[in-house]
């Protein structure tokens, strides 16, 4: 009987969307695209491998193309120049995001600053993350902690030697490490900082996968009440694990600075919880800091800065060991600025033009927010010559422009001397090259993503030699996902190319 009543709700829904569709005719079309079925539309087509399908789909239908994914509308744009409208012309309007049921089960997942509405809140977070947080001042400032944990995890590495390694586990081991030392390194200690970053381990784990899994309520806007999956509710039981995680935190950092009479190693939740107070303190304050744009910033770091450069890193060392003339260079690179007798500092970067072109190359090919996180358009609005319906879910299909054989020479292959003399603006002006997105919405993270994708990928080259095991092969196919990742992870053997143990200590 149940199952009676979905269906008779699932097809009122659909003939009441038809008959809406019909009498809201434009003058501009909706973007060409292939049929669906009724109620459930282009769903059951769906290839799991999201971009690559998509790309396909734009050779038959074009630049900008529509699928109707139950009665949400969904548009996909795979051109510079259509990323161009989208990102640049109509940027105020495509400013929003399209929500995912899921991520409303957070109590703060509307207050952080991927998913906040384009508007006064989200012009403060943005403002807090770019000036106060990941500005080149307060990045400088942190560096201790980023070089701390990069050389931890080259001394650990080193101690398996000839052993194999999972790259990808232990760049993810060291990212996460980086960023919660940066949070809150002066605020937890000891064995407490240890405990506290496996939790989070575990916690970014089930968030991501969470984020990643098909999910009805957000095809069936209508349905989202009903929550069929349970994914909403195993959301809120990841929420509370947050909170109890932010609550003992911040608990430490309170105590931290009253014993130590409001003076202590600055962090970013310090710099925080010091805005907060400002802005509780202050009358000319319209969008004051609250302790849920805290939690919800500290949620964007951990779950923002962790996959994303990890799988960054991981990806690149496997293009080079499979173009042992690539790796050869970027040492070769290394060792005349750095020496075989030290180890790789931050400072040393700008110096290393040919590694630089490596990074870039790898967010060329493999760029780890494959489809970006979804615009929505906050009114109709024609692009293209067609028209983007409000509420609409936009992809804008990075991959597929960034591997566009019109734009790029061998675009599948990995190529790094093409961002070689100064070429590869990734800022968001040149929309054939969009790895980090581009307009209002472009990521705040770009100067901490540079600076710790290149540190460690430069340390983890630099330190050692790599090969696979005896018998193995290399897989360069990719898994999409929230995250785009390798789909075979990386296992490889570390041997040591400094000159004495006593470096690597």
């Amino acid at each position: 009987m149940a199952i009676m009543y979905v269906i008779i709700i699932l097809t009122l829904i659909w003939y009441s969307w038809f008959l809406f569709k019909y009498f809201t005719r434009s003058q501009h079309p909706m973007p060409p695209g292939p049929r669906g079925l009724p109620i459930v539309g282009n769903l059951p087509y769906l290839d799991p491998e999201l971009h690559s399908y998509f790309m396909r789909l734009a050779r038959i239908y074009g630049p900008i193309l529509s699928l109707n994914l139950g009665t949400k509308k969904a548009v996909v744009i795979s051109s510079p120049a259509m990323a161009r409208e989208v990102l640049k012309e109509h940027d105020v309007t495509f400013a929003n995001r399209d929500i995912p049921s899921v991520n409303t089960a957070m109590e703060y997942s509307e207050h952080d600053i991927v998913f906040t509405p384009y508007g006064p809140e989200w012009r403060m977070l943005r403002k807090v993350c770019v000036r106060d947080m990941l500005g080149n001042a307060t990045l400088d400032a942190f560096y201790s902690y980023r070089r701390h944990e990069v050389r931890s995890t080259i001394k650990y590495i080193y101690s398996l030697s000839g052993s194999p390694v999972n790259v990808g586990e232990q760049m993810f081991l060291n990212m996460l490490n980086v960023v919660t030392n940066m949070l809150w390194g002066g605020s937890v200690k000891g064995n407490d900082r240890a405990s506290i970053g496996a939790e989070f381990r575990q916690v970014v784990s089930e968030i991501t996968e969470l984020l990643g899994k098909p999910n009805v309520s957000d095809f069936f806007p209508g349905l989202a009440w009903l929550d069929l999956q349970g994914l909403k509710k195993k959301m809120k039981k990841v929420t509370v694990k947050l909170e109890r995680l932010f609550d003992e935190i911040i608990e430490q950092r309170v105590k931290l600075s009253r014993s130590n009479g409001g003076e202590m190693k600055r962090d970013f939740l310090q710099v925080l919880m010091q805005l907060k107070d400002e802005g509780k303190d202050s009358e000319t304050s319209k969008t004051p800091l609250t302790m849920l744009h805290v939690k919800a910033l500290l949620v964007d770091m951990v779950v923002g800065g962790t996959d994303t450069t990890s799988s960054t890193v991981e990806f690149a060392l496997a293009e080079m060991m499979n173009n042992p003339q690539i790796m050869i260079k970027a040492q070769q690179e290394l060792d005349s600025v750095v020496g075989k007798n030290s180890m790789v500092e931050e400072s040393h970067i700008d110096k290393l033009p040919y590694l630089q072109a490596v990074m870039k190359e790898i967010l060329r090919l493999h760029p780890v927010l494959p489809l970006m996180v979804p615009h929505c358009p906050s009114k109709p609005c024609i692009v293209g010559g067609y028209t983007v319906p409000k509420g609409a879910r936009v992809f804008v299909n990075v991959w597929a422009i960034q591997r566009d054989a019109s734009i790029w020479e061998r675009p599948n292959e990995f190529v790094p001397e093409r961002f070689l003399n100064g070429k590869g603006d990734y800022s968001g002006n040149d929309f054939s090259y969009i790895p980090f997105g581009s307009g209002r919405r472009i990521c705040a993270g770009i100067p901490m993503a540079e600076r710790v994708v290149a540190f460690s990928l430069a340390s983890l080259v630099h330190s050692f030699n790599w090969k696979l095991a005896e018998g193995d092969s290399l897989d360069l196919n990719e898994k999409f996902g929230i995250v785009l990742k390798k789909r075979v992870p990386l296992i490889a053997i570390p041997t040591p190319r400094l000159l004495g143990a006593a470096v690597y200590e």
